[in-house]
């Protein structure tokens, strides 16, 4: 078996998005070159009729999609490592089940291992807004300078932007012999589990086209903020940090594995979580201020987050540190008054 295609799957029946995720990877260039490979879809505890379209899909390709039933929700890190428990490629890689991929996706990316020897590769995907294999807005999702063989830099740079998990495929012997997996229950999994696994794959080969479909719709984890879901992130966070110390990480990539814990657990969370609950709590924002600095007291000392965290953001998260009253209240005024000018925007086009 030449390739695993691992597809978690939860409440995605509605609007053909199952469907329509199915319909590509059952009809990859693969099949038709006798490239063998297979679909390993786990229903989550689907509530709707996902499980019903998953074995009608066994049904019509035997051999090809095979299906797994979770009788109690997991997430889908819970999903994924039951697909990696059963995966028989030498390769896997990862669909979420409401987007979709070419149908020479894993024709090229495999391709591009065979000739590279690489034991990692990528692609760029693009963001749609309905079912199509029109391109839609381009993402690069690693760089150039990110690939050939893993040494040190590029280890340093993998760590801290590792890219979408989705768009890659992984030599499953690496996963196996050093106890790879993700972490369940929580959303956010792959926050800890890209950035472990960078650590462990050994040559990076990127096809430089977006070759993977991202669905854009409101009911997509990353377009809906709850408490709830930053404290995932937050321990998905904290779950990314221990597991490098335990394996023995912390000391060679220390600037590293800080400036992701930092970006991960506190600075996307904070922002999001002011941006997108509808009634933000200053407890809560107390609580990521505390987390962060019982870890890393001097993060904002550490060079990757001088480098790459923006400069507004600096001056906030300054703010926040001095004081949290001051940042919570200025940034609610900040929110206010750019909606109030987007509502008069919108007022004034509708008159003239």
């Amino acid at each position: 078996m030449k390739l695993s295609v691992i597809v978690p799957v939860y409440n995605m029946e509605g609007e053909g998005k199952l469907r329509f995720c199915l319909e590509s990877l059952v009809n990859q260039t693969l099949r038709e070159k006798g490239v063998p490979y297979e679909i390993l879809a786990v229903d989550d505890a689907s509530t709707d009729g996902s499980l019903e379209v998953l074995r009608e899909y066994e049904s019509r390709y035997p051999g090809l999609v095979r299906v797994f039933a979770h009788p109690v929700n997991k997430r889908q890190g819970g999903a994924k490592n039951t697909g990696l428990a059963a995966a028989r490629g030498e390769w896997v890689g990862f669909v979420d089940s409401d987007d979709w991929v070419s149908p020479d996706c894993y024709e090229k990316l495999l391709g591009k291992a065979r000739e590279s020897g690489a034991d990692l590769v990528g692609c760029d995907y693009c963001l749609v807004r309905e079912h199509t294999f029109t391109p839609g807005e381009t993402v690069q999702n690693n760089h150039l300078d990110q690939t050939g063989a893993v040494d040190l830099e590029k280890r340093r740079s993998l760590l801290i932007r590792p890219g979408s998990m989705v768009i890659k495929i992984y030599r499953r012997q690496v996963i196996t012999e050093n106890g790879l997996d993700f972490p369940e229950g929580i959303f956010y999994e792959d926050n800890c589990a890209g950035t472990v696994w960078a650590l462990y794959f050994q040559h990076f080969e990127k096809v430089e086209e977006p070759l993977y479909y991202y669905y854009q719709h409101q009911a997509s984890t990353v377009h809906r903020v709850t408490r709830e879901r930053c404290r995932d992130r937050m321990q998905a966070a904290r779950l990314m940090l221990e597991e490098c110390r335990r394996r023995g990480f912390a000391q060679i990539y220390g600037p590293e594995i800080e400036y992701r814990f930092t970006e991960l657990y506190y600075a996307v969370t904070l922002f999001s979580y002011m941006l997108g609950v509808k009634i933000p709590r200053l407890s809560f924002v107390k609580e990521l201020k505390r987390g962060v600095l019982e870890e890393f007291p001097r993060f904002q000392e550490n060079p990757y987050y001088q480098k790459y965290t923006g400069q507004e953001q600096k001056s906030l998260i300054a703010l926040q540190v001095k004081s949290d009253w001051q940042f919570f209240w200025w940034y609610l005024l900040k929110i206010w008054v750019r909606r109030a000018k987007k509502a008069l925007g919108r007022s004034g086009r509708k008159e003239a």
